[in-house]
């Protein structure tokens, strides 16, 4: 077995969308890629929020009205990238100390006039603690691929005037 643990897990995926409306279909539109079932709250979410700019955060909105905010905006650079934090800890609960949060790193890559790679890489996944290795797996599955998966259908919507 390796002494080097790996810290970080990566997606990416390419649209052919260009690059300023593939961050602004990314950013605005968060709440159509973010799976419901992504869900802390004790009732069903009814939204999600990303407040578009450094300082904000990422909130889902509870049926009910109750809010829960799970993620801060640490970088916001208009078509080229987005940093957020993930506030999540490995028993999946909010972890109030960003001592112990991870960072999700999304760019956008124009490959072209009418294209974009958008690679995510979600890295400093031992920053949590005991039990951070179980975060791994969001680099596969329904984790970071489904929400890249949500952001193409998103972008085909946008696309298509939805």
């Amino acid at each position: 077995m390796s002494s080097t643990a790996v810290t970080s897990v990566q997606a990416d995926i390419v649209v052919d969308v260009p690059q300023e409306r593939t961050f602004r279909v990314f950013t605005g539109r968060f709440d159509e890629i973010k799976p419901r079932e992504h869900n802390l709250l004790a009732v069903p979410i009814e939204r999600t929020v990303l407040e578009p700019h450094a300082g904000g955060t990422v909130y889902d909105v509870g049926t009910d009205g109750s809010r829960c905010t799970w993620a801060r905006v640490l970088a916001y650079e208009p078509s080229e990238r987005l940093v957020l934090s993930w506030d999540i800890s490995p028993r999946w609960q909010l972890e109030p100390d960003p001592g112990h949060t991870s960072e999700v790193e999304i760019r956008f890559i124009a490959e072209g006039a009418q294209r974009t790679r958008v690679a995510l890489e979600h890295r400093h996944l031992d920053r949590h603690g005991e039990g951070w290795e179980s975060f791994t797996s969001l680099g596969a599955g329904d984790g970071w691929p489904l929400y890249l998966d949500r952001f193409r259908a998103a972008t085909q919507r946008d696309a298509a005037g939805a």
